[in-house]
């Protein structure tokens, strides 16, 4: 970005009173708007009226994450400067410079001579003089003023006066420009959370499935913000259906279309009669062609078998399951692969159970496990076993409300995180 040389004219100064009153102008128009640049340009476009400069701008600070350095300079609005600020942005640090020293202590700085100043960066050769004054809101440097004139000695106490009248309003109207914004986004993420779980509510089955031999029931606990966790139950046979409960990264809008991006994949590889490793290989390679980077899911899918009594299952970096028995042991069944979408070609194996009368096979997500209390102690699949093992007599669907209660009385909240 480069400005043209645009400077004011030091001849025909106001008197007090003009400049007052062109103050007073200047407020009235800026808390007008809330577009920010709009207003920095205009506060840039009349201040040479009320001072001298013949280079000027308006910096904003911000935080970087990530970065070698906590904050950086942006250059909202300048004038008079014939390199580019994308070169000079860079160079511009807290506690260095007259911009970062101001910025630093929050105290205003006048330069009558800038060759005899240590802390002076050069940006103009022709800069002679600079005064600097602190934008503050909240007891908090947000940025800086900067003039520069080239002749020495161009600045005294009253430009400084005014400049930091202009400040303070211009201080006001960041901070009035960051609420609207901060409402807006409020209110576009309301809607995208809305969507997304009116997204979920439609990806998840209506009611419980009906098994002859099983008693099978689901739940996705209600959370603050929508999750990708997700189950689905698709009939494949009068005796068999195929049973799946996943877990995809992210939340909101991202979780929920990857939800029904697995979904629609799934139910496709159990109509074509796949079995649950070849099933999971092809939405592995779906998932990895047709997502973005660092977009996986965790998976369990595995066919019910009524006649026989059994679960064949893959893996796919899924919480393990529990298989509890009525005389209150349970197994942790470790066998696993890596998440949905993390690499192409990937390869899942498949395991199979075979149930004992009583017995009860548990699907679930991270949410349940690594709810924490107020001491960041997390539920834990030990205590998730052992709660199902107290109400191992009660139907499927109060054992699940029994696990609910219990995580609610232990994290001390309605919600869990996931």
């Amino acid at each position: 970005m480069q400005e043209k040389m645009q400077t004011s004219s030091p001849d025909n100064e106001l008197s007090t009173i003009d400049k007052l009153r062109m103050l007073l102008d200047i407020t009235k128009t800026i808390s007008r708007t809330l577009d920010l640049d709009e207003v920095l340009t205009l506060v840039m476009d009349t201040l040479g009226s009320l001072i001298h400069y013949d280079a000027a701008g308006i910096y904003l600070i911000e935080a970087v994450a990530k970065s070698e350095h906590q904050y950086v300079f942006k250059s909202k609005v300048v004038r008079g400067y014939q390199i580019s600020f994308d070169l000079i942005e860079p160079r511009l640090k807290l506690g260095e410079g007259f911009i970062g020293y101001v910025a630093q202590t929050g105290k205003p700085l006048i330069s009558p001579d800038v060759g005899k100043d240590e802390r002076y960066f050069p940006a103009r050769a022709q800069t002679r003089s600079e005064i600097v004054a602190p934008i503050i809101a909240n007891d908090k440097v947000i940025g800086v003023f900067d003039l520069e004139s080239d002749r020495l000695n161009a600045y005294d106490a009253d430009d400084f006066s005014v400049l930091q009248l202009l400040a303070s309003q211009v201080a006001i109207i960041i901070e009035k420009a960051e609420l609207h914004e901060q409402l807006i986004e409020k209110k576009r993420l309301q809607g995208q959370l809305e969507i997304a779980r009116q997204v979920q509510l439609e990806l998840l089955p209506a009611k419980d499935p009906l098994l002859r031999n099983f008693d099978i029931s689901a739940y996705n606990f209600s959370t603050e913000e929508v999750s990708g966790d997700y189950y689905d139950w698709v009939e494949i046979f009068d005796d068999q259906i195929g049973v799946v409960v996943a877990d995809a990264v992210g939340k909101g809008i991202p979780a929920a279309l990857l939800m029904a991006f697995l979904r629609a994949s799934l139910r496709t590889g159990v109509q074509i009669g796949y079995a649950p490793h070849i099933a999971l290989s092809k939405v592995n390679n779906l998932l990895w062609d047709s997502v973005e980077d660092n977009q996986f899911v965790t998976a369990i899918y595995g066919i019910l078998d009524a006649t026989n009594k059994t679960f064949v299952y893959s893996n796919a970096g899924h919480n393990p399951p529990l298989l509890i028995s009525p005389n209150g042991d349970y197994k942790v069944v470790e066998y696993g692969d890596l998440p949905l979408g993390m690499f192409r070609e990937m390869r899942y194996h498949q395991h199979f159970i075979r149930f004992d009368a009583g017995q009860i096979l548990l699907l679930y997500t991270d949410g349940i496990t690594e709810a924490a209390n107020a001491s960041e102690e997390e539920y834990g699949t030990e205590r998730l076993a052992k709660k199902v093992i107290e109400g191992i007599e009660l139907p499927a669907q109060k054992i699940i409300d029994f696990i609910r209660k219990d995580v609610a009385d232990f994290t001390e909240r309605k919600f869990l995180d996931d």
